[in-house]
Order: C-alpha cells, then sequence, then structure tokens
C-alpha cells in the first residue's frame, strides 16, 4: 500500500480487524498499499509494519485497455474460484469471512453490514462516521495463480481507499508478503499496485501507479508465477516485478477492503463495487 505494507498506508499495510466466525483467517490491508489479514476467531491479528520508507518507484506501463480482461488477452483459460455475485443478501458465507471489529489502524469500525450484494454486484459503504468493511475470500488458499477483479468507486472521500490484496493464508509470512493489485489513495485519480517483500528497512516493497477514472468499472488483475508478479488494468500491463528475492513464499489468498483514513475533516459517506472476483490456475 500507499503507506504501510498490506497496503493501505502509503509503503506499509495493515491487517485487517478480526472476521466473522470463519475457519479461514480473515485479511485486512495495511496502510496504503495495504495489507490484509484478520483472523476469523473475531481478533484482528498484529500485523509486522515496515517503518516508513522511500518507495521504490516504478514507471506505470501503457495506457489502459477498453475494458478488457487479462484473463481473455493472456489466454489463462478456465476460471478454477471466486464469486460472480449472484445471490442477494450478505456476501455468500461459504466463499467469504467477512470482518467484524475495529477498522484500518484500529481507526472506525469494520462492519459485516456495511456489505450488501444485490443485481450480482456486491456493494460495500462506508458511513461519515467510518463504519466500512472487508471481507477475506475462503477459496484460492493457493500459492502462485491468476486472479482479476471487476471494481468500480463512487465519486469517493479520498480518506476512503478502496482496495483489492492478496494476502498470506493464516495471517503468517517471513517477509512480510502483501500484493496490493489495486489500491487507491488520496489521489482519486489514481490507482497503485503495492508488492510488499520485507518486514522493514530502507528498501521494502515495488509500487507502479496509474492515473484512472475509477469510477467506471475496470479490470484489475494480478499473475503471479515462480518468474515473478505482473499486474493489469483491463487486460494492459502496469507492473512487473521479476526480482526472486521479492515473491512470496507462502500461499496468498483475495480480501476486499474499503479502508478508512481520517484526517480530522468531515467525511463523506462513499462505495466500493465488485462486479466479480475470478481467479484462474
Amino acid at each position: 500500500m500507499d503507506t504501510a505494507p498490506i497496503g493501505r498506508t502509503g509503503g506499509t499495510a495493515a491487517a485487517p480487524t478480526a472476521a466473522e466466525a470463519a475457519p479461514v483467517a480473515a485479511v485486512e490491508p495495511a496502510a496504503k498499499g495495504t495489507a490484509a489479514a484478520a483472523a476469523a476467531t473475531g481478533t484482528t491479528p498484529a500485523v509486522a509494519a515496515p517503518a516508513p520508507a522511500p518507495v521504490s518507484a516504478q514507471a506505470a506501463v501503457a495506457a489502459t485497455g477498453n475494458g478488457s480482461q487479462a484473463a481473455t488477452v493472456r489466454g489463462w483459460g478456465a476460471v478454477v474460484a471466486g464469486d460472480e455475485f449472484s445471490k442477494t443478501g450478505a456476501p455468500d458465507s461459504t466463499k467469504w469471512s467477512v470482518f467484524k471489529g475495529t477498522g484500518h489502524a484500529g481507526k472506525g469500525v469494520r462492519s459485516p453490514q456495511a456489505w450488501s450484494v444485490a443485481n450480482g454486484v456486491a456493494t460495500v459503504s462506508g458511513n461519515s462516521a467510518g463504519t466500512t468493511g472487508g471481507m477475506s475470500a475462503k477459496f484460492a488458499q493457493q500459492k502462485y495463480g491468476k486472479w482479476e477483479t471487476r471494481m468500480r468507486t463512487n465519486a469517493r472521500d479520498p480518506k476512503y481507499h478502496p482496495v483489492l490484496i492478496l494476502w498470506p493464508n493464516n495471517n503468517t509470512s517471513p517477509n512480510c508478503a502483501e500484493i496490493d493489485y489495486a489500491e487507491g489513495s488520496t489521489n482519486t485519480a489514481q490507482i497503485k499496485f503495492f508488492l510488499h517483500y520485507a518486514c522493514g528497512g530502507s528498501s521494502f516493497q515495488t509500487t507502479a501507479a496509474k492515473t484512472i477514472d475509477t469510477t467506471q468499472w475496470h479490470n484489475y488483475a494480478v499473475e503471479w508465477t515462480p518468474a515473478g508478479i505482473t499486474g493489469y488494468i483491463d487486460g494492459v500491463k502496469t507492473f512487473s516485478d521479476t526480482n526472486p528475492a521479492h515473491l512470496p513464499t507462502v500461499g496468498m489468498h483475495q480480501t476486499l477492503q474499503l479502508d478508512w483514513f481520517p484526517d480530522g475533516s468531515a467525511t463523506k459517506p462513499s462505495q466500493m463495487q465488485v462486479d466479480w472476483v475470478r481467479v484462474y490456475k
């Protein structure tokens, strides 16, 4: 994330708060660049956040596409897991652990009631008091693979940051791994990609940024192989890191989060919507 690993506070991440009871640990992103990780026990596990350090800048590549999917452009084949959000009501409890507890960095609240599913879309809403939501996938808890998510926001408050994260299974990673493959920041006209690969020091992440209208639907994807990690927006490559030392060493899983970063000023209610999450081998 932009700030702390786990994709939500500029370079460091903040783990998600406790999820509703579920056998899989819930994840939550950290500071900008957000890390996601909340235990399904109902308590939020502590996640080591690297000390502030310069972000390793990486120029964004090419303009985004016209709504294409990386899976189609790259020929990823059949979907092996995910959610099309075809049900109505709360998120499918067989697929998601919904966060319940304090918000990112202890600010605000993550409430299951912040989520609703209708008309094929999952919506998470953040109110003026910082009550928002997040959830962690029970599916595709794997090492290597491809993930793609179709997401948009409203004309959000800069203090509400949408984040799509791959978070370590069991909330444990020896190098504090976190992949924020789409993360908003106070700059509402930009989306960032963060790869966290260390728990501290002067170098702990690589990142890329892209100017984009997040109020429109876009397809955000990450491809993780033994050769490296690549990010895509609408089928166009926007991030790449092929340094073997930067790769996660444990299995990861998807989290969806709308995180609140209060600054003392009034907060405008905001939303993030997800049309689908798809995982490929």
